[in-house]
C-alpha cells in the first residue's frame, strides 16, 4: 500500500507525467442568463434603473469580500484584474457587473424626467465609455480563461455595449451598425442550440437589438423609414431597446417643439382659445398625435391593451396641459382678457380629456364583455361577473354627468355646446339601460327572479326610451360629436 502511494507521489511530481493535467480549466458564464436573471429580479422589469446599479454595487462589494479581493483599509489601493488574477470564475463576474454597473448608471440619467442636460449628457457618455472598457475586459479574457461559447457571448456583450456609446454619441452610426449586427449575429447562432430557455432568451435578444439596427440603417439612409414606422418598432420591450426608446422620444420631443410653434389656437365646439405657453402647445400637441392612432385607419388593428396603454399616455399629456394652463393663470395678474381666455382653454382641454376618458372606459366595458360568457381556459383567465359590468357603467354615467355639467356652466353658451350637452344626455340614457340590464342579470343569477324580472322590464323601457330619442336627433343629423350609440340586441 506504501509502495502504491509512493508510486503515485511520484507520478505526480513527475514533470513529464501528464501535459493536460497543467493546462487551466476553462471557466463557463452563461452570460446572457446571468445578465437576464438579474435584471428581472432587481429592477429592470419595471424599468428600474437605480435599483439595478444598487444591486450591481451590492453584488460586487460580495464578490470581492468573498474573494478576498479588498482594495485595502482606509487607503484606496487599486487592484487590476488580469489574466493571471483570474484563478476562478467569480473573477470573471467581477468585470461583468463593473461593466453592467456604468451601463445602468448611464441608462438612469438618461431616464430623468426633463432628459439630461449638457453637464449630465456628459457624465452618461462616460459611464457608458467606462461600461465599454469593462465590456472589453471582459471580452478578453474570457477568450482566454473561458471556453469558446462563453468567449462567443463575452464579444456579443462586448459589441452590444459598443453599439450603445455610438448610438448615444449621435455620430459614426457604420460603426455603431456593425457592432448591433455583429451582436446580432452572434445571438442567432447562439439561439440554435443549448436548452430551450437559452434559446428563447437568444430570440428575445436579437429581437431587442433589432429597432436600434433599423434606426442606424435609417441615420445612414439605407431605410426608408418614416416617423410613425419608427414608433412602431419603438413599442417593443426590453433593456436592449430602453436606448433606443430614449432616443427617439427625445427626437420627436424636439420635432413636436418645432411643430409646436405652428399651433396658435385650440378649437373646441365653434370656439377659438389661444396658446401662448409652448409647453402647452407640445403638450397639446402630443396629445393629438396620440389621438390619431385611437381614431386612425389602424385603430381597428390595434390591441386592446394598446390601446389602453394608448389612452394613459393621451391622459397624461392633457394633465401636463392642464397643469401648464392652471400655472399661466397664477401668473396672469389682473389681466382679465388673458384669465378669460386660459380658463376657456382650461374648459375645452378639460372637457376633451372627459371625451377620452369615456371612451376608455367604453374600452373597458367591451373587454369586459367579451369575457362575461366565457368559460375559464387552460391560462386560468378571469372571468367577467355582471357586477364589474355595472361598476363600469357608473363610472360612465358619472363621467358622462361630469362632461355635461362642465359644458353647461359658463352664460353664453353657443348651439354646439347645447347640442354637446345633449348628446351628452342622450349618452347617459343609453348607459343607464345597459346598467340596469346587467344588474337584473346579477339578480338572476343569484336566484332573485322576482327582482331580476322588475329590472329586465325597467331595462327595457329605458331601452325604448333611450332608442326613440336617439331616432329623432338622427332624423335631424345632429350626433357629429359622439358616434351614434347602439343599444345591444338583448333588449330586441
Amino acid at each position: 500500500m506504501a509502495k502504491v502511494n509512493e508510486a503515485a507521489a511520484m507520478e505526480i511530481d513527475d514533470p513529464n507525467s501528464n501535459i493536460s493535467d497543467q493546462i487551466s480549466p476553462k471557466f463557463s458564464i452563461n452570460v446572457l442568463q446571468l445578465l437576464k436573471s438579474s435584471q428581472m429580479q432587481h429592477g429592470l422589469r419595471h424599468g428600474d434603473y437605480t435599483r439595478y446599479r444598487r444591486y450591481c454595487t451590492a453584488r460586487l462589494r460580495r464578490l470581492y469580500k468573498s474573494l478576498k479581493f479588498t482594495h485595502g483599509r482606509g487607503k484606496y489601493t487599486r487592484k487590476a484584474i488580469s489574466e493571471s488574477t483570474v484563478t476562478e470564475v467569480r473573477f470573471l463576474h467581477v468585470v461583468l457587473y463593473m461593466a453592467e454597473r456604468a451601463w445602468s448608471h448611464a441608462m438612469e440619467k438618461r431616464q430623468l424626467p426633463d432628459g439630461p442636460n449638457a453637464r449630465q449628457r456628459i457624465y452618461l457618455i462616460g459611464r457608458l465609455r467606462k461600461a465599454v472598457k469593462w465590456a472589453d475586459l471582459f471580452s478578453h479574457l474570457c477568450s482566454v480563461k473561458g471556453d469558446s461559447r462563453t468567449s462567443l457571448e463575452a464579444e456579443a456583450y462586448a459589441s452590444y455595449m459598443k453599439g450603445n456609446l455610438l448610438f448615444e454619441q449621435d455620430r459614426n452610426w457604420d460603426t455603431a451598425l456593425r457592432n448591433f449586427k455583429s451582436a446580432r449575429s452572434v445571438y442567432e447562432e447562439l439561439g440554435k442550440y443549448g436548452d430551450v430557455e437559452n434559446q428563447v432568451l437568444c430570440r428575445e435578444r436579437v429581437e431587442e437589438l433589432e429597432p436600434s439596427i433599423r434606426y442606424c440603417l435609417h441615420k445612414i439612409g439605407g431605410s426608408n423609414l418614416q416617423a410613425s414606422e419608427l414608433l412602431q418598432i419603438g413599442e417593443m420591450e426590453g433593456p436592449a431597446s430602453d436606448l433606443f426608446k430614449s432616443k427617439l422620444e427625445a427626437a420627436m420631443a424636439e420635432a413636436r417643439s418645432q411643430q409646436a410653434a405652428s399651433l396658435t389656437e385650440f378649437h373646441w365646439l365653434g370656439n377659438r382659445f389661444p396658446i401662448t405657453n409652448a409647453k402647452t402647445r407640445v403638450a397639446i400637441l402630443k396629445a393629438q398625435e396620440l389621438e390619431k392612432d385611437l381614431h386612425g385607419p389602424l385603430a381597428d388593428s390595434l390591441s386592446a391593451e394598446k390601446r389602453l396603454v394608448t389612452f394613459d399616455k393621451v391622459f397624461t399629456a392633457y394633465h401636463e396641459a392642464r397643469s401648464c394652463i392652471r400655472s399661466d393663470l397664477a401668473s396672469a395678474g389682473s389681466a382679465e382678457n388673458v384669465k378669460d381666455d386660459l380658463n376657456g382653454l382650461d374648459k375645452a382641454v378639460s372637457a376633451v380629456l372627459g371625451q377620452r376618458t369615456i371612451e376608455r372606459n367604453q374600452l373597458l366595458v367591451s373587454i369586459a364583455k367579451s369575457k362575461l360568457t366565457r368559460r375559464r381556459d387552460d391560462k386560468n383567465e378571469k372571468v367577467t361577473k355582471p357586477e364589474e359590468l355595472v361598476r363600469l357603467y357608473d363610472l360612465l354615467l358619472q363621467n358622462t354627468a361630469d362632461l355635461s355639467d362642465l359644458v353647461s356652466s359658463g352664460r353664453d353658451r353657443k348651439p354646439e355646446e347645447v347640442t354637446f350637452a345633449e348628446e351628452c344626455e342622450l349618452k347617459s340614457l343609453a348607459f343607464r339601460a345597459e346598467r340596469c340590464f346587467y344588474l337584473a342579470r346579477s339578480y338572476s343569477l343569484a336566484g332573485k327572479r322576482s327582482e331580476a324580472y322588475a329590472l329586465y322590464c325597467r331595462a327595457r323601457s329605458l331601452a325604448e326610451n333611450a332608442l326613440w330619442k336617439f331616432q329623432a336627433h338622427s332624423k335631424t343629423d345632429q350626433l357629429s360629436i359622439f358616434n351614434r350609440v347602439r343599444l345591444p340586441h338583448y333588449f330586441w
